[in-house]
């Protein structure tokens, strides 16, 4: 794959961050979109992506270094060096949901309308993100055999080179942009019980993330016999189930 887009002199467009910047603006769109059409400032929405940005980039760094920390121990100024890859999801999304309710309620927005706003944008977001990690070489898969197997060749990426491997990035992209299709169609008949789209997110994203883990091979940490990321979807299914039923329609709280 190709880690670097383009150099000219000191200058490094790495294609990761091309598609992390590409997602993030694709997400905007939609998110300042669908709450319009629920009657919701966009502008506020915006102001919320920009939150939710800053939140997720530290606390996805800060997870990846805190599995990574032996190899940030000797190569402390490689923490900042986010535009190379190392980002994890469940790190960034925990900090971001913190992040997000507490801008959600000190702006006085209703909270499941704008969880329904952002869920799809979120999905779109994540595939688009998940081909920049191709690219990168990141969150690469276990080795295999099969025709579509990937082989890395680029010294620059984090992927071991000259090894066939599953395209877990490929796969994990394609699993979002479903979703995001399954959300965005879910959206359209008729008007929902607000924040059953949230719901519906937060039950689809960690069954497809449980199941992909098991043909990832990058470093991840685990805790037991799951992966970290595993271990982290357990409660993110929980707390989605239990929101479809609570937020069924005749039951809203």
């Amino acid at each position: 794959m190709h880690p670097v887009l383009f150099e000219y002199g000191r200058f490094t467009l790495y294609t990761y961050g091309l598609f992390v910047a590409l997602a993030f603006l694709a997400g905007m769109w939609l998110a300042g979109r669908e709450a319009e059409r629920r009657g919701l400032d966009p502008r506020m929405i915006q102001d919320l992506g920009f939150v939710v940005l800053i939140a997720a980039i530290v606390g996805a760094r800060l997870f990846f270094v805190l599995v990574e920390w032996r190899h940030f121990v000797d190569h402390p100024l490689q923490i900042l060096e986010i535009w190379k890859g190392g980002l994890v999801f469940y790190g960034g999304f925990t900090a971001a949901a913190l992040a997000g309710v507490l801008y959600v309620r000190a702006k006085g927005l209703p909270t499941w309308e704008v969880g329904d706003a952002v869920a799809p944008a979120l999905a779109l977001g994540q595939a688009l993100g998940r081909i920049g990690c191709l690219f990168a070489g990141c969150c690469f898969g276990a080795r295999c055999d099969l025709p579509w197997a990937v082989t890395f060749h680029d010294p620059r990426g984090l992927a071991p080179l000259g090894v066939p491997l599953h395209p877990t990035q490929l796969y994990a992209a394609a699993a979002n942009f479903a979703i995001f299709a399954v959300l965005y169609w879910v959206a359209r008949p008729r008007q929902r019980s607000p924040g059953q789209l949230l719901g519906l997110y937060l039950v689809l994203y960690p069954i497809t993330r449980f199941l992909l883990e098991f043909l990832r091979d990058d470093p991840r940490g685990s805790l037991g016999v799951l992966s970290t990321s595993q271990a982290m979807g357990i409660p993110l299914l929980a707390v989605g189930l239990w929101i479809l039923f609570t937020r069924r329609p005749g039951r809203e709280a």
